[in-house]
């Protein structure tokens, strides 16, 4: 069975060791961190001592995905747009060992229910590179829908794009 706590301090170095290189990093972190590799130090440095480098308080939230073996997955809720309607999910990672076995939409229908349950949410909403065709697919397949936005990025020297989903509650729960 999946469940979800916060996030706590030694959760990182399991975390970071998901990131099987600079590119996978980047993109996980959507390229918030100066340097890497990074430490779990460094992570809970952002986290706890630098709000999630969210400037308002009560504003960051990490999540740790845990099942009988421990640790397989993490992400991050965030509000957006000034209120405490809009929450926003980023830092999605899974266990690698995990993946492809449904672990990501399992976390990300638990991440939705605290969202609309218990945060209040009005609406979530979700980035994703577009060359990340696994994460798209799940995402859309948990509910989530193109926006019609893209934003373009540099990462590592390469220009990407990132398509942005959004789901509203009305949507979510009927989609369930």
């Amino acid at each position: 069975m999946l469940y979800l706590r916060p996030y706590k301090r030694d959760d990182a170095e399991t975390i970071i060791s998901w990131c099987e290189d600079e590119t996978v990093f980047r993109k996980w972190t959507s390229d918030r961190y100066n340097s890497y590799p990074i430490t779990g130090k460094d992570m809970n440095y952002k986290y706890f001592d630098c709000n999630g480098d969210c400037e308002e308080k009560d504003n960051f939230y990490p999540m740790t995905a845990c099942d009988d073996s421990g640790i397989v997955g993490h992400f991050i809720l965030r509000y957006t747009g000034g209120n405490h309607s809009i929450l926003r999910i980023g830092f999605v990672i899974i266990d690698n060992k995990k993946r492809g076995h449904g672990y990501g939409k399992k976390m990300l229908h638990l991440a939705l229910d605290y969202a609309f349950r218990i945060a209040g949410a009005e609406q979530v909403t979700i980035g994703v590179f577009e060359n990340n065709k696994p994460a798209y697919y799940c995402y859309k397949t948990t509910g989530f829908k193109e926006t019609g936005q893209k934003e373009e990025c540099e990462l590592l020297g390469e220009k990407q794009k990132i398509v942005e989903l959004s789901i509203n509650r009305e949507d979510y729960f009927l989609h369930k």
